[in-house]
């Protein structure tokens, strides 16, 4: 039997990918909100396929509980998938963790062995030099416990279709106890498991992350050279690279390809983590900190971008508010850090529309004022120059309203 604490993305998509493959799942969560929703049998967010998942597993397979003690006795699995958000200084902030890691073992009160599985993203070293240490000092219960991590590598809109049909399992495990348990956890899912170090486990998750972070924050600073020398038409340029044969069908495009800036959970978190992580040990990586600051600087071009020849009256109608097309999801979104900064600027006429997120943005960022509307034509007829910032299908048609002047923040409109 299996327990996830945290029933976010990552955690739900867990806690059902284990329903699924026929294991008794325990889920844990302190936001009353969200597990009032699930229990109900609808997504507390938007992602494909995972709602009828839900309402075939829900107090089926996947039994949603306040009860720490009973779900912990039951389990083997324990595994936590709580959020690591990332303060001032970039570094990972791990008191969720720690808070469900003192849960589980403050409910342990037998000699079962028990694998407890750090499945949210924690910065390289974190396994060997926290955890570990913090749970062996707990006496007795930890020698019937074991420590692992096993990184997630989901993409927002295709959550279930990554778990499910999982490139690679990657575990970072130092004990063989722990490793064979988790091997035969993941056995039924057919997929390459891969046995590495704690550390590596944990690195492998950053490595692809900044890896991500790194070719978007390349591509927007191209962009940005593009523009400054003119006469080029950068969608096309980006669509011409991408036939070169050591990219085709590695579905890396979407990320070496301009637009607003990185964003989302992940990207953000993780990049500054990372580079935390090395400043911690005497190392400031140039590339990590350049991919940063432009990423961090790329709101302000669009703004400038989308302002040219506008007076401070004019109405700027802003399409999307969701980090990428798809998602709900509006944090660290650059449609908020655009808009913020138009309205620096003294720019405080500003209408906008998002397919799936208003009601996310509207509940996360309150110190911005922005007129929503129902509509990309709602936007379209009420602002004088339009910003495309979301790169959803159904603004392909924008175009087609009329004549006025559209700022292509994504370069949806190449023609290749």
């Amino acid at each position: 039997m299996v327990t996830v604490f945290g029933l976010g993305f990552v955690g739900l998509t867990t806690a059902l990918g284990f329903a699924h493959l026929g294991y008794k799942v325990y889920g844990i969560d302190v936001n009353r909100e969200r597990t009032n929703v699930l229990k109900a049998g609808k997504l507390p967010f938007l992602e494909p396929d995972m709602q009828e998942v839900l309402q075939t597993h829900l107090n089926q397979n996947f039994i949603i509980t306040d009860n720490a003690q009973q779900a912990i006795a039951d389990s083997e699995y324990i595994f936590y998938c709580v959020g690591t958000p990332y303060g001032e200084s970039g570094s990972a902030d791990l008191t969720y963790l720690f808070s469900a890691i003192d849960t589980t073992i403050n409910a342990v009160h037998d000699e079962k062995f028990r694998v407890l599985v750090t499945k949210s993203t924690i910065p390289p070293s974190t396994t060997a030099e926290k955890i570990v240490p913090y749970v062996k000092a707990k006496g007795a219960v930890a020698e019937h416990l074991g420590v692992a991590n096993n990184p997630e590598f989901l993409r927002e809109g295709h959550c279930w279709s990554d778990f499910m049909e999982a490139d690679r399992i990657v575990l970072g495990c130092n004990d063989d106890i722990s490793k064979n348990m988790l091997c035969r956890l993941y056995e039924p899912m057919h997929v390459p498991i891969v046995c590495v170090s704690h550390s590596t486990g944990e690195f492998i998750k950053y490595l692809s992350n900044t890896l991500l972070a790194t070719m978007i924050s390349y591509s927007n600073e191209m962009a940005q050279v593009a523009d400054q020398i003119g006469g080029i038409d950068v969608g096309d340029a980006f669509h011409i690279l991408h036939m070169d044969k050591r990219w085709n069908n590695c579905n890396m495009t979407s990320y070496v390809y301009p637009g607003c800036g990185y964003g989302g959970y992940c990207l953000p978190k993780d990049t500054c983590a990372l580079f935390a992580q090395a400043k911690a040990k005497g190392c400031e990586p140039q590339i990590l900190k350049h991919v940063i600051e432009t990423n961090e600087k790329r709101p302000a071009i669009i703004a400038e971008k989308i302002i040219q020849c506008q007076t401070k009256e004019a109405v700027i109608g802003i399409l999307g508010l969701s980090f990428k097309p798809g998602s709900d999801d509006v944090r660290d979104t650059a449609a908020y850090k655009v808009i913020k900064a138009l309205q620096q600027k003294g720019y405080s006429n500003i209408t906008a529309y998002d397919p799936a997120a208003v009601e996310e943005f509207q509940k996360y960022y309150q110190d911005v004022t922005v007129d929503y509307k129902n509509s990309a034509r709602e936007v379209y007829e009420s602002a004088d120059v339009i910003a495309i910032v979301t790169a959803w299908d159904e603004f392909k048609a924008v175009p087609e309203l009329g004549d006025k002047p559209i700022v292509d923040c994504r370069y949806m409109f190449s023609s290749l």
